[in-house]
């Protein structure tokens, strides 16, 4: 089985559920940027992101 790649605002967030989990890497970050942009505000870098952000399950 492949690894996922997961950002889970809802284990960090009271107000956010927003959960993402690809095997796709590439899509996983895409989706991740764009929803901590729109709805939180916060432009990362995809290393920020995978780094501090993404797990991978």
């Amino acid at each position: 089985m492949a690894n996922a790649h997961k950002l889970d605002c809802e284990s960090v967030s009271d107000t956010c559920r927003f959960i993402i989990q690809s095997e796709n890497e590439e899509e996983a970050v895409e989706l991740a940027m764009r929803h901590m942009k729109e709805t939180h505000g916060t432009e990362l870098t995809e290393e920020e992101l995978l780094n501090d952000h993404m797990q991978v399950v």
